[in-house]
C-alpha cells in the first residue's frame, strides 16, 4: 500500500500525461467520430456511473467484476486491451487500482483521456479519509455524497470529450444525482434507527469508514484499507474483546474478501460466552452479479445499509428503498 505523498505522485504521473495531449486528441468540437465510443472502467461502481451518464453515446465495459478484490487484482493481457482500445478511461484513484497504475500510464501516455473518479475530491483536502500510516482511503463510493460528486467528474470527462453531447451528459448526470440523493437520505434514516449504543459496523476489512463518517456509525475492520494488509492474531482478540464488551449483536462478511477472519471473531466471541452472528454479506470493493438491482451503485448501497440497519436492531424495509432487494448474489 502506498503512502500519501507517493499517491499523490502517482496521481501527478498520470494528469501531467493527460496534460500534454491536445484538445483534439481529448475529443474534438465535432465529438467522437462512431456512436457508440468505448468507454472502460476499472470497477463495476465507476462504470455504472458512466453508464448512466453516457447513456447510449457509449458502450461501457468494467474491467473488474463481481467479487473480485480490486486491492490485489493484477491486469490480465485481454484488460490491457481493453484499456488501449477504449476511447476513454475511468479508474477511481488514491491507489485502489495499484496493480494496475502502470497500465493507467501507459495508456494515457499515448494519448488516451484517463481520469480518477476521485480526483475533484482530492482538491478538496479534508474530504479523503487517511490511515495511521497515511494511507489513503480509496473507498469513496461507501459515502454517497462522495460518489455525487464522482458523477460530476465523469460528466465533466464525457462533455470534454465529446463537446456535441456536453448538454446531454449534464442532463443525464442531473437526474442520476437525484436517485443518489434519494438513497443519501434512505441511508442516514435507516441507520438512524438503529439503537445508539449498536451503532457499531465490524467488517472483514477497514472499506466502510466513508460510510461510518456520513452516516454515523463506528467502524472497524480486521484488516487494513487494503486487503493485502494481514490480520494479526492480536488484532482479532482485540476486536474479540471489544465485541464482547459491548455486546455488538452482528458481525459482516464481505463479497470480495475471505470470511475466515470475520468466523474467527464469531468462534472467538462465543468462547467469551458472547454470541455474535453473521449479520449479512456487504458489497465493499465490487457491486452484486451484473444485471441484478444489486449489480448496481444503488442496489449495492441500498443492500449495505438495509441488511446493517436490519441486522444491529434498526428498522428497514426487507426489500430497501425502491424494493428490488432480492438478498440473493
Amino acid at each position: 500500500m502506498m503512502t500519501l505523498a507517493l499517491s499523490l505522485a502517482f496521481l501527478s504521473v498520470l494528469s501531467t500525461s493527460c496534460q500534454k495531449k491536445s484538445g483534439a486528441e481529448k475529443g474534438s468540437v465535432d465529438g467522437p467520430s462512431n456512436y457508440p465510443y468505448q468507454a472502460t472502467a476499472t470497477v463495476g461502481m465507476i462504470a455504472d456511473i458512466v453508464q448512466n451518464v453516457a447513456g447510449d453515446k457509449a458502450k461501457v465495459e468494467g474491467i473488474i467484476g463481481e467479487g473480485v478484490d480490486p486491492h490485489v487484482y493484477k491486469p490480465t493481457r485481454a484488460d490491457v486491451v481493453s484499456l488501449s482500445d477504449a476511447d476513454i478511461v475511468f479508474y477511481n484513484g488514491l491507489m485502489l487500482e495499484g496493480k494496475m497504475g502502470d497500465v493507467l500510464i501507459r495508456v494515457s501516455r499515448k494519448g488516451k483521456p484517463v481520469h480518477a473518479v476521485t480526483e475533484v475530491i482530492l482538491d478538496k483536502g479534508d474530504y479523503v479519509m487517511t490511515d495511521e500510516q497515511e494511507h489513503y482511503d480509496p473507498h469513496v463510493w461507501m459515502d454517497v455524497q462522495g460518489w455525487i460528486k464522482a458523477t460530476d467528474v465523469v460528466a465533466k470527462a464525457l462533455g470534454d470529450y465529446d463537446k456535441v453531447n456536453e448538454e446531454f451528459y449534464q442532463t443525464n448526470a442531473e437526474n442520476y444525482k437525484a436517485e443518489l440523493v434519494k438513497l443519501d437520505a434512505y441511508a442516514k434514516k435507516v441507520i438512524d434507527s438503529i439503537p445508539e449504543k449498536q451503532r457499531v459496523l465490524v467488517t472483514a476489512h477497514d472499506a466502510f469508514n466513508y460510510l461510518g463518517r456520513a452516516y454515523g456509525l463506528k467502524v472497524r475492520g480486521i484488516q487494513g484499507i487494503s486487503t493485502e494488509s494481514e490480520a494479526g492474531v492480536k488484532r482479532i482478540e482485540t476486536l474479540v474483546a471489544y465485541l464482547a464488551e459491548n455486546g455488538i449483536p452482528a458481525v459482516f462478511v464481505e463479497s470480495s474478501v475471505s470470511q475466515k477472519n470475520v468466523m474467527a471473531l464469531v468462534e472467538g466471541a462465543k468462547a467469551r460466552g458472547h454470541d455474535v452472528r453473521i449479520g449479512g454479506e456487504l458489497f465493499s470493493d465490487a457491486m452484486g452479479a451484473t444485471g441484478t438491482y444489486e449489480g448496481t451503485y444503488i442496489g449495492m448501497i441500498d443492500h449495505n445499509v438495509t441488511v446493517i440497519a436490519r441486522s444491529l436492531g434498526g428498522e428497514a424495509p426487507e426489500k430497501g428503498l425502491n424494493g428490488k432487494l432480492s438478498h440473493k448474489h
